[in-house]
């Protein structure tokens, strides 16, 4: 599969119907709203500057709009009615934005004009969009159906119901695109069926399925487990959220299942898909713009603020202005986080190490720094470029989750969004000086995950700004 193509025709076709959407808009003003408004026919003409200007910037407006929109993701498992809904919402949003940005100076005959304007622009361009779409759409789709296209899949569990499982599926006459690569075994006691391994290649242990999924290059992951072996369920939904895997499900374990989770239609196969997804698009979309406007905000308001602060570093203590390490962001993938350094240059030479509040590796001005929480202004750096949020759980480092896990296996559910500048537990709890702080702070966390919105992440920054100003941060 190659999904930078399948990506690209989806592209290509927007264009081209943006395009087309434009000009026949052009045509529809010149010949109708035009010419009635001045009373004479109106040449029509397509070597206006503003026409041809138009011509490349509205398609390539649309085409933006649509990939913030999350249209051109999960190119491979689109469904053509969410599709359609999709494109209705986004091209509201966007024919609005086009009103107020170039048709509210246009020539108008009186106030009516402006409601068919729009309405003429929606149509044609919703209606395009949506055959072009359903198009490509339908192609995939047939695709997958034949086995022409699939997507890696492991199963989870080795016996009846992974026997059950796997003839069903293979035997679909529609495929739902699952191509199995083989299974993993849970419970050693229970061992596996000759007949699964007869069919399927073993994989290997449950403990081991980071590996065995990044070694077979795995997209998908079914779990068709006995009864006697539900009590690992909870653990194995712990270990996988933090993958980049669908997980799917058998209907029969749905009863056991915490947390969230939605039917997925698969053609004589019905299974359940453990969403790893918190917020729904529309809300993923709200976060990222406020993430974008927020970060430029403070980036280009607050630059004599960062330039205050460097100065301030550079002629206090020896080292960089700047502080960078590798931390764990969304669905477990290591990024750089930014801060000013509060720290003494070469301060973890002798391995990761928690700060604490007498720590003598903090500079005095690494202290107020730390206090006011201005050493973490960089990382809007890190918000701008979406390795991070402004609102979410605080990043740790490899090192100390793996201790987490040890202490609280669902720490890994919190990587199910992006990282964040601030937090409900670094508000209500602050730095943590050992790990069981971390599992104290994380329980906070939790918290905010299970009640995430966007009313929340407001009231969290109320509280940010104030701790800042009252300088009381811990």
């Amino acid at each position: 599969m190659n999904r930078r193509r399948e990506i690209t025709k989806y592209i290509i076709a927007d264009f081209l119907c943006s395009s087309i959407t434009w000009t026949a808009f052009w045509i529809f003003r010149k010949l109708f709203i035009e010419t009635e408004k001045f009373g004479v026919p109106v040449p029509l003409t397509f070597d206006a500057k503003f026409f041809l200007v138009a011509l490349l910037l509205i398609p390539s407006f649309w085409i933006v709009l649509y990939l913030l929109s999350g249209l051109y993701s999960n190119v491979y498992r689109k469904s053509r009615i969410a599709e359609i809904r999709q494109l209705f919402v986004t091209g509201i949003i966007g024919v609005v934005i086009l009103f107020f940005t170039l048709l509210l100076k246009n020539v108008i005959i009186n106030y009516k004009t402006y409601y068919l304007s729009v309405s003429v622009l929606f149509g044609m361009q919703f209606i395009l969009t949506s055959i072009a779409h359903i198009i490509l759409t339908t192609i995939t789709n047939r695709k997958i159906h034949n086995r022409k296209i699939g997507f890696n899949t492991i199963l989870i569990g080795s016996n009846k119901k992974a026997v059950q499982l796997f003839d069903d599926m293979e035997n679909q006459k529609a495929s739902s695109g699952n191509k199995f690569i083989g299974f993993v075994h849970v419970d050693t006691a229970n061992g596996f069926s000759p007949e699964l391994k007869s069919k399927l290649k073993h994989l290997g242990e449950f403990e081991n399925i980071h590996d065995i999924i990044v070694k077979e290059q795995a997209e998908e992951v079914i779990i068709a487990i006995e009864s006697s072996e539900h009590k690992y369920i909870q653990s194995i939904i712990n270990k996988l959220s933090d993958t980049r895997t669908i997980i799917k499900i058998i209907p029969d374990m749905y009863d056991i299942l915490t947390g969230s989770v939605k039917f997925s239609s698969i053609i004589d196969a019905p299974l359940i898909v453990v969403s790893k997804d918190v917020l729904e698009p529309k809300q993923i979309i709200l976060k990222r713009a406020f993430d974008i406007v927020s970060s430029l905000f403070f980036l280009v308001i607050f630059s004599p603020v960062y330039l205050v602060i460097a100065i301030i570093i550079k002629c206090t203590s020896k080292g960089p202005i700047f502080y960078s390490q590798e931390r764990i962001g969304l669905h477990g993938k290591p990024f750089t986080i930014f801060k000013f350094r509060s720290m003494t240059h070469g301060a973890e030479k002798n391995g990761p190490a928690l700060s604490s509040k007498q720590d003598s590796r903090i500079t005095k001005v690494g202290k107020f720094l730390r206090k006011s929480r201005l050493d973490e202004l960089p990382q809007f750096l890190n918000v701008l470029i979406g390795s991070m949020s402004v609102v979410g759980p605080r990043p740790e480092r490899q090192f100390f989750i793996d201790q987490i896990i040890q202490k609280a296996p669902h720490y890994t559910h919190l990587q199910k969004i992006k990282p964040g500048i601030t937090s409900w537990g670094q508000v209500k709890y602050g730095y943590a000086e050992n790990v069981d702080q971390m599992v104290r702070r994380m329980e906070y966390d939790i918290l905010y995950l299970e009640n995430i919105s966007f009313l929340l992440d407001i009231r969290i920054l109320i509280y940010t700004v104030l701790i800042v100003f009252q300088g009381r941060g811990k």
